[in-house]
């Protein structure tokens, strides 16, 4: 049986959902047709993918290995056709991922010095796409923060930096030269608890299960606008918060966070010259521009 990549890109943007009409609208496709697609990819399988009824759509234990597999195999697909495309153009290309608050412009300068007809390109990632962009072929290489999941990912750690906590000026902490962990524990966190391990288990937030939810956040923008309108505090390495200044919002070192973990990364079995030209390049030469907390 080959598999058909449309009817899985159907089936993730379902699994995402967990609703058929907001899975076809984002799919710009009528809800009938994706049901249909959805049984069809059903039967090619032999099994159901969603237990389904009028007030609910759920994954099956299938449809959930399903999701497991299906998000690599589209990304190599993304991925294939990209290096085909890129393979066949003239002008050599290098395209770069990179984290909000980090500055490659002496890595790309010396790049560029070495081969004049360079193309090099940046793409902005975050958290949730920093690992993605790799996969599919979005970018050759990447600096990422860390941690990440490192399958199918080369990584060569690079430098560390402070983290620091935002706060509102209003904040009852805001003006202290240094804070502690224990001074953020009845605070709410505006991003995943795991990411702020330190946090998470002195949080009284978890303790007594009354964690508001995080609104779906996007760029350090969006969240510095929740940190400064009082919605809660945010927790981002030191490089970011120097970069990202705005009113409203103050940065204070917290003397017993851990640093954040900088890396380049590029995928397995894609180590060409120039990616590990670039790699070499950062290595040399970021350390050299870690920003300390102040």
């Amino acid at each position: 049986m080959d598999v058909d990549l449309r009817k899985l890109r159907y089936f993730l943007a379902v699994a995402e959902e967990l609703h058929f009409g907001r899975a076809a609208e984002r799919l710009h496709i009528t809800q009938p047709v994706l049901s249909r697609q959805i049984r069809v990819l059903e039967s090619e399988l032999g099994v159901d993918v969603f237990m389904r009824d009028r007030r609910s759509t759920v994954l099956t234990p299938a449809g959930e290995q399903l999701v497991h597999d299906a998000g690599p195999l589209l990304a190599n697909a993304d991925a294939l056709l990209r290096r085909v495309r890129a393979a066949s153009e003239s002008v050599t290309r290098l395209t770069i991922g990179f984290m909000p608050g980090i500055t490659l412009t002496p890595v790309v300068r010396l790049l560029r010095e070495r081969h004049p007809g360079l193309d090099v390109r940046m793409l902005r990632t975050g958290w949730h796409d920093q690992v993605e962009v790799l996969h599919d072929a979005r970018a050759d290489v990447g600096i990422v923060r860390l941690p990440i999941d490192p399958a199918g990912l080369e990584i060569r750690p690079l430098f560390t930096e402070p983290r620091l906590v935002m706060v509102a000026s209003s904040h009852r902490l805001a003006g202290k030269e240094t804070v502690r962990v224990a001074d953020l524990a009845a605070d709410h966190l505006l991003q995943d608890p795991d990411a702020v391990p330190e946090w998470r288990d002195i949080a009284v937030e978890l303790r007594t299960g009354e964690r508001r939810p995080v609104p779906a956040i996007h760029s350090v923008e969006e969240k510095l606008e929740l940190v400064a309108g009082g919605q809660g505090i945010a927790v981002i390495p030191a490089s970011t918060a120097n970069f990202y200044t705005r009113p409203g919002v103050e940065a204070i070192p917290v003397d017993d966070l851990g640093p954040n973990h900088v890396a380049a990364a590029w995928p397995t079995g894609r180590t060409t010259g120039l990616v590990q030209e670039f790699v070499d390049a950062a290595t040399a030469l970021l350390p050299e521009q870690v920003v300390e907390a102040h």
